[in-house]
This record gives C-alpha cells, structure tokens and sequence, in this order.
C-alpha cells in the first residue's frame, strides 16, 4: 500500500495563494496567530493542525514545553450529546461506565466495534446531567453514533468548538493570571471549569497529551478568537508562553506513553492489546464489543523501546540474537508504531506493538531505523519516568535541565 509517513518523506498542508479544493478542510481559529511563523499542518478531524513551524524548531518546542509552557491549537474535534437519553446512547458506544462520571468532571473515553477492536479514543465531558462534548481523536465517530442512537432522546451535533491546549511546568500560573479571580477553586486533575479570560467565559479542562502540567480552552462560536488569545497570550508571556507543533508533541506523548488513534491502535487491537484494559468495565450493562472482550487475551503487547541511534526509529523490531545483518521481516517480534529522538532522554525512543506478550522489559532487541540500518535497542517500560503521572496532577515538578 502506498501511504504517507514512509520515514523519509511525509506529506503535509501549506498555505499557498489561490482558492477551491480545499472544501473539506477546516481552519482552527487562531490560523492567523500561527502564520508568521511558517506552519505546516496535517489534517487532522478535517482540521487542520500544524505539526511543525519554519521559524519554531522541533527541538525548541520540545524545550519551551518541558520548561515553560507551550500552546498547541489541535484538531481534536468535539462532538455534541444532548438531551434524556444522552447518557443511555454514551453507555451503549464507550466501554467505561458513564453513569459514573459526575457533572463538570472529565474521563478519557473509548469506543469499540462489536469485535471489540478500537474504533476511537477521545475526552468525554460532562458538562451537566445530559449534556456532553467529546472531543474525540480522527476518527469518523459522528456517524458510527448517529448509527447507534435509533429510537433515543438525545441530539448530536457539531457544536463547532476548537480546542487548544496550554501545556507545561508555568500552564497554571498563566491561568492564575489570566483567569478573572486566579485559579478556579477545585480545578484538579480532568476537572472542567468555566472561567473569564479577558472579559469572555471560557470552558477549560485539566487535560492535555504531554503528561505535563497542564490545561485546554475550548473555543465556541461566539467566542472573538483574536481577543482570547491576546489576553491569554499577554498573560502568558512573563511565563515564557510560546506556540509549539504536534512533532514536539510527538516526542512528549512517546516518553508518556501516550498513544495515537489510527497508529498506536487501530482495529486490528483490543483495549488490552495496547495497555488500555482499565478503561473497560466488563461489569457495567451491555456496550459494543463487550461479549467478543470479555473473552478476549487481557495481556498487553505494547511496549516502549530505546535506540542508541541517532535516526528515528520506525519499522520491525527483531530479538537481539538474530544476525546483526538485515534479519528475514518475517522473523520479527512486533514493530515500531511512533519513534523519535528524545532531547531530554538523548536516545532514540518508541511506541512498539509486539506480536505477543511474551517479550520482558529489558529483552535487547534490534530495530529498524529510517536511515535504513537495523541498530541495537531495547524494550522498556512506558511511561519512561513520571510511571504514576504525577506531574500532571501537580504532585510532582520535574523540569529537565537543557543541555
């Protein structure tokens, strides 16, 4: 199959002069924020999401977010569930029970097939009794519930809201300072909030994807763009706020253990295949694709995985007693879903699916890398540090020194 992201060449989305054909595709409000700085953007949701910036390095980004804080404007896009049988419909698509999650409070959600493979990951949150946003990974899950919601009370519908997400050590000295009255009183990890930043009443959320400190804003219709971020950027900037892409991201969520719809995952895996059985309750009521996972393997064939190469990693990992040559493909033990190079960590770092549990952190393996060499390696526990995810939570600060 011909795809993109071959590991030597990806294709991305430029602003050029001219009009039609991008139809299809959506700009995130603050497009004009990021212009001059020379955005190159995957589409993502139908959204557009800048992954890398001309005149912002990776390597910077990475830094300012481990740091400071660093804002990405993502295409996560949240979809609307309101009405009585909002609940009902959410309980019948996700895996978690629903009912559990109280008002103002956010849960991580995920959705499978009847065969109990994933279809998407996202934040569900509970805005009151029967009203909901999920802001869901890419993924076409607007019409798989809209499928499932026959015969229900309950509305679903694109409430056209943006998210962006201010992540880092100062995030929530930011919003201290750009929050009417400071920080909202039991803001606390996956808490909603809703806040007056510069005169407009904001939704905000203890979440994000770099298992930093952090929070996200979610930008609705009435909201002017424009004066919302000068406010939070005015607020930011003794703070050392800066713009930051998803490739520095990237590198953050790896080190996390964080993973990716559609490349972490897909639906070819179980929640358990890739680590995210305890986001399954096999007690609650019926839900799609409880009766194929409750007898499902509940071992996890993901693992994180060290390169001492300099390249990116990405491609077959092979145990390290295979011949030091090019090994057979048809002999490896899994293969890398997402790599990079860690500036902190100073090692090349990964996402591997293996081809079964058996494989022990610490097992030395040889691994494919995009400069076309396989290079020694070794399996390792994901997070790879931070493992209780306290930085997050606040409990914890740990900023790496730059070197």
């Amino acid at each position: 199959m011909f795809c993109s992201s071959d590991g030597k060449t990806r294709d991305l989305v430029s602003s050029i002069a001219g009009a039609g054909w991008d139809f299809s595709i959506n700009r995130h409000p603050y497009h004009e924020i990021e212009r001059p700085f020379g955005p190159h953007y995957c589409v993502y949701n139908r959204r557009l999401m800048a992954c890398c910036f001309d005149k912002l390095s990776t390597e910077e980004g990475y830094w300012n977010l481990r740091t400071k804080a660093a804002v990405l404007n993502t295409g996560e896009f949240p979809l609307q569930f309101e009405g009585p049988d909002a609940q009902t419909l959410l309980n019948r698509l996700f895996t978690k029970d629903i009912a559990k999650l109280k008002p103002m409070r956010c849960g991580y959600g995920i959705a499978c097939y009847e065969d109990g493979t994933l279809l998407v990951d996202g934040i569900l949150l509970r805005l009151s009794q029967d009203k909901f946003w999920y802001a869901q990974a890419d993924g076409d899950f607007y019409s798989w519930a809209r499928a499932h919601a026959t015969g229900l009370d309950v509305s679903i519908t694109d409430p056209q809201v943006y998210v962006s997400q201010v992540q880092g050590p100062t995030s929530l000295d930011i919003l201290a300072d750009a929050a009417e009255g400071g920080l909202p009183e039991t803001f606390t990890y996956f808490g909603i909030a809703k806040v007056n930043l510069g005169g407009q009443h904001v939704i905000i959320t203890r979440t994000g994807y770099t298992n930093e400190l952090g929070w996200e804003f979610y930008t609705e219709p009435h909201h002017d763009a424009q004066a919302l971020w000068a406010h939070i950027k005015s607020a930011g900037e003794p703070h050392g706020i800066s713009l930051f892409g998803l490739d520095s991201m990237h590198i953050r969520r790896i080190e996390a253990g964080i993973l990716n719809a559609g490349s972490d995952f897909d639906n070819t895996t179980t929640p358990f295949d890739v680590g995210l059985g305890m986001f399954v309750d096999l007690d609650k009521g019926d839900f799609i694709g409880k009766s194929a996972l409750v007898g499902a393997s509940k071992d996890s064939r993901l693992s994180g995985v060290v390169c001492e190469a300099e390249p990116h990693i990405g491609g077959h990992i092979f145990l390290h007693d295979a011949d030091q040559e090019r090994p057979d493909s048809e002999k490896a033990i899994g293969f890398v879903t997402a790599g990079a190079v860690s500036p902190a960590l100073k090692t090349g770092i990964g996402i591997a699916r293996l081809n079964n549990s058996q494989f022990a952190v610490g097992s030395n393996v040889l691994i494919e890398c995009i400069d076309g060499q396989c290079h020694k390696g070794e399996l390792v526990s994901l997070p790879m540090y931070d493992a209780a995810g306290e930085i997050p939570r606040g409990k914890l600060v740990d900023i790496p020194a730059r070197s």
